[in-house]
Order: C-alpha cells, then structure tokens, then sequence
C-alpha cells in the first residue's frame, strides 16, 4: 500500500482519539524546533506500538511503544526551516493529524507580569497590532496553573500570529519572535508561560529547592497534598483552628474580659465605644488603614410575635474574616473577604425585646470593613414572608488587636502562584521535553528585598530547567529588573546585581539591561519592543553565531585601584560615552570602611575614573544603586550598562 493509501485507509478507519493524547504542547499551527530529534510524546493504551509519520521524511516513520502506564516518547528528526508539513501519529487505531506544522525555531518565553504583559497594554498597541500579520510566526499561550506535583497537562493552544492574535500575547514574546525572524529569516514559534507577580521559586523544581531550607517545608506540604490531599487539608484545618485560637487569646475583645465571649455579651458598658454608619470599609471610617481586629455592636428590637422562631441574619460580604454572635451565643464564622454573610439563629436564641447583634471582623491586609449594600444587611424570620429588620445604619465599634502582633497564619496546603514549585509543576513540566532552542525570561520584581537568596536560587532555577529538558545547557536569557521606586532601599538595585551576577554563575547566559527603558513610577515599563529586542541581541551573537551584533551594553569586568581614582573596565565597552553627553551620573565610592559617597566620574577610552573627595583611599565602587536610578553610560550602540557593585581588584 503506498502512503498516501495507507493514511486515507487510517483515517477514514480511525475512531475518536481519546485514546491517543498527545500533549497539548503539540497541534496544528505549531512550530517545530529544526535540524534536531524532536521528542513526541503523550499517553495511549499502555504497550500500543506508536508511529509518526511527518511529511518531510520521505516515507520514512519513527515508531515506538507505550510503557505500562500508558506513555511514551518518539523521537523524530526534523529538518531544515520549512513547512508547512503534516503530522499523522497512530497508536494502533487511533490517530491524530495535525496540519501546518512549520519547522524553525522554538522559544519559551517565561517569568512575572513584565513578560506576561501583551501588545494591547504596552506602548503603540494599535500600530503594533496593526502590524502583527506574522504568518511564520506561531504562539502558544500556556494557562494559569499552579500544581502540587509535576503536570503532563496544560490549557494550551498553537495560533498563527495575526493582529488578533498578537493583541493579548507577550508583547516581549512576540517582538522577540518577530526580532529573530527578520533576521534569521526562518518560522519562529513562541511558548508564553508566565505569571504575574510571582516569585522564581514557583517557577523552580522541587528537586532544585531542596538545596534550600528556607523552601524545604513548604515544598514537602505541598508534595504531601499531591499524595494525599485530604489528609493535607484535614492538617491544616488543625492548623488554623489553633491558630485562631492563638490570635483569640491575644485579642483584646476577649483576653481584656471575664465572660467567655468578651465584647459579645449582650449587656455590655459600650458607651465608650465610637460610633460608624454600615455597610462601610474602614478607610471610610476612623479606622483608615487600620489592619487587625475591629469588634461592632448593634442593639436590635425583637417583636413579640418572632419569639421561639428561627431567623436568617444576613451582613453580606465582610472583608476579610469574622465571628457573629447573636444574644451572646456563637452564630457563625466565615473565612473570606467576598463571601456574603449568611447565618440561621435558631428559635431558642429567639426572645422579645432588646437583643444584641456583635460582629468581630478580622483584616489582615489591605482594606477593611463591610462590603455590601444597605438591603444586604438585615435580620428576617425564617418562614415568614417579609417580616424582616433592616441592620444597616448606626453601629458601635472598638479596635481589638492590631495586626502587627498577629502571629503569621498558617499557610494553606494547596497550589497557588507564589507556592515554591507550583508554577514549575503546573506550567513548566507540562511542555518538557518539546523540543526547543532555549529560553527567555524576564522576573525579579517578587523577589525584592531577597537578593542574597536570589544569587543562589536564580541559577538553580536555570539549572533546574535544563536538567529537566535534557538538551544541556540550552540558552537562557534573561531580563534586568528596571529602575522603579518600590520603597525598599537598596533591595532592587541588589536583585539587578544578582542577576548581573548569575552571568558568571551559569554557562550560556545573556542579561538584556533596562536602566534607560525603566519608569520609575510604574513597574510595568510599556516600552517592550526594545527589550525584546535587546534579548534577541543575545541569541543573535551567542546562539546564532552573529558576530557582528553586539549583544549588551557595558558589563563591569573590575576596578583597580589608580592613586585616589579607582579605574573600572567594562566589557562590551566600545565608543563608550553618556547619552546625554554629561559627564558619568550615579557613581559612588567607598573605603574599606564600606560607605559610600557621591562620585565625580570621566569616560576614558573604553574605562571610567572614578573619585571622591570624601574617600582618599576607595575600595568599592557602584553604579545606578539607587532603586529609581536612570544613568546615563552607555556604548556605541545605545546600550545602556548595567548597575553593579564591585570592590577593587
């Protein structure tokens, strides 16, 4: 039978591929990584024999068989730049076509907010857009998921890059793609798997963060929960039952009393307390900014013809915990911030006359207070139509204990975005071992103010990426965070000096400097094209072999010591100079005592000297230090160098 027989024989035979699923890394539209051996991989019935039969083989298949759990793995060679082909793979009767597939080159494209950020919410998005008809050029956005253990499955799907498609994509994802295909001239695929406001250790395997003590509970927690999940939560549910019992017992609300519900018994002396209109959040109140435990009180007239009958009490949503007691007895509790207050009072609780209404709400962060309407607060009879009392309207209240004394809440056992691991598990693992020329990454805004850890962990990161891929040490290149004023001294000025350093850490490594596309007053920085463009400087020079492209701005290489001055050499430093033809801005000098002084600066050559009158003797320098710093050194290309700190060699 020849093969174009063979594939219309099978099919037109071929039943439902449910029982042939390959990950969604894989479709139609995709791009594969050329001139190499592409793993495809998936599940199927466990011992089929599996054959891929691409269109550019010339007949030939590559087959394999699934392992006793179903899944497996065929290498298939793939070709020059190309496409598009077809891919038919078989396990037995079931198979999976897939159309348009283009051979080229394949990047991840990973980190926080700034790579996740897309065309429409970046600089030009309307002239960008308009110009996205990229056809070569093919995006997979991979979706949110946080996992307790390694994933084979994502939300993903391969699109060809129109303006459509372009618009809500990584905009430093796609003008990186579309950076390498005009100059390489070949179809460029591009992975988006990113997430903001994460830290690099959801994005590191559990494997790397054992090496790390401070990740180690959190990461057996979150393992345990994947082996067990209701045990894990049946532990932490121990866990904050004692934990509110701890925070109970600091509260003023019942430690400063005798009576087992504190300010919740119903006749209590509350004319000192101050007075509130609800529903109200607290920055609408003389609570302001307050974060802790604030206790309300309410005095409510009960008819005669409601004693013995249960009651509904509603308070809508109460940000963000809290506690209800009606006439001094226990109601309800609820955990969250947006979950409407519902709690029925049993008919016992229920006499005529004046009762009382006590609410102790819990912030821990942000805003406070009551989140409903008016008409969301009110106490009605079970079963009887419309017979109700409104409860919003004048409320007593007091602070209880401020939330600087609250011991920290026990962390919940479950995967979420900043868990060490998750994103790694979730939205990593499921596209490894796809075949791909390396990857770009740009993040380190969450890990501010944890910089001596982060010269450990963002190389263990990258290392963990490429031992899970097993293609060596394929290339990373990376972002420096851009200047912003996060309020946290000298904490970002020293994550940008951890990542300066992670190139000497790591092989195969490039650092696309920000100093001069930053905006202090927003740490999203709409200005992508250039960055993209500065990391495809890197895989131009370094992985494409380049030459001519000079990948970064200047680089420290070392200070010297040259009588009072201190001389520091840069790499990538030709035609050094200023932007603004002034001379060397934010350069600072120390001595072995390690304070630091403003210093007078000159460009010499490819160097800067360096002095200050308050140092005679300096052994340290740093540049840009200041968390907002935009200076101005640059080399001929318009690179800007990056800050550092360096002592004298």
């Amino acid at each position: 039978m020849t093969r174009s027989l063979w594939l219309a024989a099978l099919l037109a035979a071929a039943p439902a591929s449910a029982q042939l699923q390959l990950s969604p890394v894989f479709g139609s539209h995709m791009v594969l990584q050329r001139e190499t051996e592409a793993p495809f991989f998936g599940r199927t019935t466990p011992g089929a024999a599996i054959e891929v039969r691409p269109s550019w083989s010339g007949g030939k298949v590559f087959t394999g068989r699934a392992g006793a759990d179903g899944r497996f793995s065929v290498r298939v060679a793939t070709p020059e730049a190309s496409g598009p082909h077809t891919v038919v793979i078989a396990a037995g009767n079931f198979v999976q076509r897939l159309e348009d597939v283009l051979i080229g080159e394949v990047w991840v494209c990973s980190g926080q907010s700034n790579m996740d950020w897309s065309i429409r919410e970046s600089a030009n998005p309307e002239q960008e857009k308009a110009g996205a008809d990229h056809p070569r050029i093919r995006l997979l956005q991979v979706a949110d998921q946080a996992s307790a253990g390694p994933q084979e499955s994502c939300r993903a799907e391969w699109q060809v890059c129109t303006p459509d498609t372009a618009y809500n994509f990584s905009a430093i994802g796609y003008s990186y793609a579309r950076a390498l295909q005009r100059e390489l001239g070949v179809p460029v695929g591009v992975i988006s798997s990113d997430w903001g406001g994460t830290p690099a250790e959801a994005w590191t395997t559990a494997e790397a963060l054992a090496e790390f003590d401070e990740f180690r509970e959190e990461v057996e927690e979150l393992q345990a929960m994947g082996r067990d999940a209701e045990a894990a939560e049946a532990r932490y549910a121990r866990a904050v039952d004692a934990w509110k019992d701890e925070v109970a017992a600091m509260d003023p609300g019942f430690a400063g009393s005798d009576h087992p519900v504190g300010w919740a018994v119903p006749r209590l002396d509350d004319e000192t307390w101050e007075e509130v209109v609800l529903p109200a959040k607290w920055s609408e109140t003389g609570l302001g900014s307050f974060d802790g435990t604030v206790w309300y009180r309410k005095d409510v007239e009960i008819p005669a013809n409601w004693a013995g009958r249960d009651l509904i009490l509603e308070l809508g949503p109460i940000d963000d915990d809290e506690q209800t007691w009606f006439a001094g007895a226990s109601v309800g509790a609820t955990d969250g911030w947006n979950v409407a207050r519902r709690y029925r009072i049993p008919g016992r609780l229920v006499r005529p006359g004046a009762t009382n209404v006590t609410v102790r709400a819990h912030d821990t962060n942000g805003e406070g207070g009551f989140g409903g309407k008016p008409e969301d607060m009110r106490l009605r009879v079970a079963d009887m139509d419309g017979a109700s009392i409104g409860l919003a309207g004048g409320w007593k209240f007091r602070r209880g204990l401020d939330q600087k004394e609250v011991p920290a809440r026990p962390r919940a056992p479950r995967p979420h975005s900043h868990a060490p691991s998750a994103l790694y598990n979730g939205m990593i693992a499921p596209l490894v071992p796809f075949a791909v020329r390396g990857a770009i990454w740009y993040q380190g805004e969450s890990n501010v103010g944890r910089a001596a850890q982060y010269e450990r962990l963002f190389p263990a990161m990258i290392t963990s990426w490429r031992d899970a891929w097993g293609q060596g040490d394929f290339p990373f290149y990376f972002v420096q965070i851009a200047p912003y004023q996060y309020k946290k001294g000298e904490g970002p000025a020293e994550i940008r000096d951890a990542q300066r350093k992670t190139l000497t850490a790591v092989p195969n490594v490039g650092m696309a400097v920000t100093m001069d596309v930053g905006n202090p007053r927003d740490i999203h920085p709409k200005n992508k094209v250039a960055v993209a463009e500065r990391l495809a400087r890197w895989a131009l020079h370094q992985t494409y072999g380049k030459a001519d492209v000079v990948p970064s701005g200047p680089l420290v290489r070392e200070a010297k010591a040259e009588g009072s001055k201190l001389r520091v050499t840069f790499d990538h430093a030709t035609g050094l100079s200023t932007r603004d033809g002034k001379a060397p801005s934010h350069f600072e000098v120390a001595g072995e005592d390690g304070v630091f002084h403003p210093a007078t600066a000159a460009v010499d050559d490819e160097a800067v000297l360096v002095e200050s009158a308050a140092v005679a003797a300096p052994a340290w320098v740093r540049y840009g230090w200041g968390e907002a710093d935009e200076p101005n050194l640059q080399n001929a290309e318009g690179l800007p160098a990056s800050s550092f700190r360096v002592q004298k060699s």
